[in-house]
């Protein structure tokens, strides 16, 4: 009998339904049978042959969604925690970018489906900007196939126009081979539109027309994409219920106008808008559109690869511009707006909204695919005591207290630790990667491109600096 196969049942958890009235069950039983959710409530009865999980003291919810991460990068963790938007543009795009090979992809790939897996992030979109040939994109989905998740592939390639790319006989060779009929959960094309007039873009849109996938494109990005995007898309009729709006942090009302008519949804990454410099995260302004959201992390090479991050990281971004903006009026907000429960919301069911799969994932209802986070920690003086299970999960807890996770009720983490996984041979090929780069590079471009340049900066002269008091006179002098 496979793990799939074999009956779960979580016992006596805090359960986050997440349903469309966010019921909260406390002491509730989750039963999963054939890889579905077959009941929720308490005192369940489960088969004889049934996995029985301990969830008492912890809190049970709908595997989260991630619908922009370029888990490509992973390999490189951390290496551009100072960087700029424009420092990562020049490093990927232009320079070392270029340097990956095939086998570097797999890398990335495969250590950041696993991290996603363990953190709980159970669906994720590889938004896989690094194809620059078909080799690299066989090496993509490879790795993904390698791991007990659900991923989505977002095809991209950086080193190309999407009207080079998308309209090549190789790429409608990979789409035949590896996507029609394959394991991914689904497939997007990933690529922006700068705002040329000609819009050459429009190629690319009428391919995935043409297959009847989504595009997902980085829209209101300061300095690289604008409101003349989203006003070619629209005109041209290239905006969907589907298509998926990375950031969309520096648009205009007419943009963000466009986006809620068209009905969608915006993916906000704001670990990396408040860092790189996208633009403020612009979940204050989706609000007041009534624009679907969704989260999302981004990139390795900066940020964390998990949502509690992302979750904790919007409702403040959210909160303080609240503020800001009532400061200025010279009023005082008394009561949020954005609710830690809303976050929760977008971390699970705003990405099966986003990608077409809320009737399959994103709530632990009957029916659904159980894909199912218990987040429980026994030794974690954080994880007691659990009065708002909403705010805990957004302002408490983090991966560490990640202690289940099932995928279409296969187990693929149990007891905090990853099942079926084989994190050793993962790391050997991400240091494969990094020695590759790094003697490709030479060791003193490897170095400058993690150290970047720390601007000059002008102290303002201070009338309060005083250096000597004079006792004569007692006073300072300056």
């Amino acid at each position: 009998m496979s793990a799939t196969d074999r009956p779960v049942v979580f016992r006596n958890g805090l359960v986050l339904t997440m349903d469309d009235a966010h019921t909260v069950l406390p002491g509730a039983d989750v039963l999963v049978i054939g890889g579905r959710i077959a009941q929720v409530g308490v005192g369940l009865t489960a088969p004889d042959d049934a996995l029985e999980i301990d969830a008492t003291g912890g809190i049970l919810m709908p595997g989260m969604v991630d619908t922009h991460r370029h888990l490509w990068q992973t390999a490189m963790r951390g290496y551009g925690a100072d960087w700029t938007l424009t420092q990562y543009f020049v490093w990927y795009y232009l320079e070392s970018g270029k340097l990956f090979r095939p086998e570097d992809v797999y890398a990335g790939n495969l250590l950041g489906a696993i991290e996603a897996i363990d953190a709980g992030v159970t669906t994720t979109v590889d938004w896989s900007h690094g194809l620059q040939t078909p080799e690299h994109a066989d090496a993509a989905v490879d790795a993904l196939e390698a791991v007990d998740g659900r991923f989505v592939l977002g095809y991209g390639n950086i080193q190309q126009g999407p009207w080079e790319w998308a309209t090549s006989p190789e790429f409608r060779d990979f789409h035949r081979r590896r996507v029609d009929g394959g394991k991914l959960a689904g497939f997007q094309l990933a690529f922006d539109v700068t705002g040329d007039p000609a819009f050459p873009e429009r190629a690319a849109f009428e391919v995935a027309r043409e297959l009847g996938v989504a595009v997902t494109t980085h829209a209101g990005v300061w300095g690289a994409t604008n409101d003349d995007g989203i006003r070619l898309m629209h005109e041209n009729g290239f905006m969907t219920p589907s298509t998926v709006y990375v950031h969309a942090a520096t648009l205009t009302h007419d943009s963000y106008n466009r986006i809620a008519a068209t009905g969608g949804s915006v993916s906000v990454s704001t670990e990396s808008e408040q860092s790189a410099g996208q633009g403020y995260p612009p979940t204050w302004q989706l609000r007041h559109h009534d624009i679907p959201v969704s989260l999302s992390m981004d990139t390795s090479v900066w940020w964390s690869g998990d949502l509690f991050s992302a979750m904790r990281s919007t409702l403040g971004a959210d909160r303080s511009r609240e503020h800001l903006e009532a400061h200025a009026k010279q009023e005082t907000i008394t009561h949020c707006h954005l609710r830690a429960e809303q976050v929760v919301e977008w971390a699970t069911r705003g990405g099966a909204r986003a990608l077409g799969m809320d009737a399959t994932i994103g709530a632990l209802t009957p029916g659904r695919q159980a894909d199912v986070v218990l987040i429980k920690n026994d030794a974690s003086p954080a994880m007691f005591p659990i009065l708002n299970p909403h705010g805990h999960v957004v302002f408490q807890a983090q991966r560490a207290d990640v202690h289940t996770v099932l995928v279409g009720g296969r187990v693929v983490k149990r007891d905090g630790r990853l099942v079926g996984v084989d994190l050793a041979a993962a790391r050997t090929r991400v240091a494969a990667t990094i020695d590759h780069l790094r003697e490709t590079m030479g060791e003193e471009a490897w170095q400058r491109g993690m150290n970047p340049d720390v601007p000059e900066t002008a102290i303002l002269e201070n009338p309060y600096q005083y250096t000597e008091w004079d006792a004569g006179s007692a006073q300072w002098k300056h």
